[in-house]
């Protein structure tokens, strides 16, 4: 085999040194040119990869003009903090007190000292500015149905109070399942009956009462993408108790819709980041998703939005990562092995040796880009013994546009630990499958 068609030759050739905030130069200059920059993770729980996004990010803003950030959490949650990073709400508050309001498991994804030192950064930065120029802060995910039918209420009573019995149907529709939406879904497994009808009519009316008023209220938009989630929720846990993988599509293509809506909603010249783990991120159709008939962000996106769109995933060696050691469990840190030999983790670290930036360039077709290895993947729940499962096979070169190269990583530190859950909660799908 001729040198450069080795795989190892074809790393060195894309790879340069990520050591400094100035080694993400060629980076930045590269996604400054899309309209959507997508910057994944191996992990939820992984401080290095939360503190190179922010990073990556910060310059993005700063240089590149990025004006949102869309992220794998709740719509609600999230939009507290986007009022804060931009001034108009909870001044009084630190990042940190206002992240203690997540309290969905598993809470560190937010409530951690990167994401609080990010926030109090991009709130510092937006208050030197105008109020048009200030970068908002947006969940993408589906899961908030009982915090988003009660933030449509309250909208609704203030602006719209002939609308309120649409919602007051929906709301006493699911009001027996005790804010408790698995609790719904399996009752819809026992009984062929279900609150569908009445949170679709409530999307409805919710989208006829905002249409004209988002365009100069915020808090119209704040309470039409409520009615999307809520409506998107009602489907998702119906069809997720069922043991459906289709699940997985419904929440993928609710965070891309939810990203178009951003999209339109800040105008053509917005340019929006989303973060997410690799397995939202990084195309399906390079992995074995394809297969299974499973879609997710960076394919759909790359779909609606043809040559807008930059894929950027991580990877790491060895290390820490924190997780837990079942649904709903206490987080605890946990030590992550060196990568199997046989991916593409371990193909990168006895090639490269040290954290890199791999850009890749419009020909993929390489010994190393187009072969299809494992990639490692961990979720919120981990078990380092059972390491072969971690691993999703991916073409890289089709899955990414780029990958930034970790070999060692610690854990997040979160903010505070979890809650012990009241009674057991049913296995969402936050990290992957």
């Amino acid at each position: 085999m001729n040198s450069d068609r080795r795989p190892d030759a074809e790393i060195r050739s894309l790879a340069t040194p990520l050591a400094r905030v100035a080694d993400l130069s060629p980076l930045v200059r590269r996604a400054g040119q899309s309209r959507f920059v997508c910057v994944g993770e191996a992990s939820h729980g992984t401080h290095e990869y939360y503190r190179w996004r922010a990073l990556l990010s910060r310059r993005l803003i700063q240089e590149e003009g990025f004006t949102w950030i869309g992220v794998e959490g709740d719509w609600p949650d999230c939009w507290r903090i986007n009022r804060w990073v931009r001034g108009h709400a909870d001044q009084e508050l630190t990042a940190p007190q206002l992240l203690a309001g997540f309290e969905r498991w598993p809470t560190w994804m937010w409530a951690n000292h990167d994401v609080a030192e990010f926030l109090t950064w991009l709130r510092t930065y937006n208050l030197a500015r105008p109020e048009p120029e200030r970068v908002g802060f947006y969940g993408l995910d589906v899961y908030s149905l009982w915090d988003s039918l009660w933030q449509i209420m309250t909208w609704l009573e203030t602006n719209a109070p002939d609308a309120v019995s649409t919602a007051m149907r929906a709301w006493q529709c699911f009001l027996p399942y005790g804010e408790d939406p698995q609790r719904y879904a399996w009752s819809t497994r026992l009984v062929p009956n279900s609150c569908e009808s009445e949170i679709v009519s409530l999307l409805v009316q919710v989208r006829r009462q905002t249409r004209e008023r988002m365009q100069w209220d915020e808090d119209a938009f704040d309470a039409a993408q409520n009615a999307e989630v809520a409506a998107d929720a009602e489907h998702y846990y119906r069809t997720m108790v069922r043991g459906d993988r289709q699940s997985w599509n419904i929440r993928d293509h609710h965070m891309t819709d939810t990203v178009g809506r951003i999209a339109e909603h800040l105008g053509p010249n917005s340019k929006g980041l989303v973060w997410e783990h690799n397995t939202h991120v990084g195309d399906a159709r390079a992995t074995d998703m394809a297969q299974a008939g499973l879609v997710n962000v960076g394919q759909l996106l790359r779909e609606r939005y043809p040559g807008e769109v930059m894929l950027i995933g991580f990877a790491g060696y060895r290390g820490t990562v924190l997780a837990a050691g079942s649904w709903a469990a206490p987080e605890q840190a946990f030590t992550v092995p060196d990568a199997r030999p046989d991916t593409h983790e371990g193909l990168l670290h006895d090639t490269l040796h040290e954290p890199a930036v791999l850009l890749f360039g419009e020909e993929r077709s390489g010994p190393w880009l187009s072969r299809r290895l494992g990639h490692r993947a961990i979720g919120v729940v981990y078990d380092p013994t059972r390491e072969s499962g971690n691993y999703v096979p991916t073409r890289i070169g089709e899955r990414y546009d780029a990958l930034l190269w970790l070999e060692e990583t610690t854990a997040l530190q979160p903010l505070h630990h979890e809650p012990q859950p009241l009674e057991p909660e049913l296995a969402t799908e936050p990290t992957g499958f």
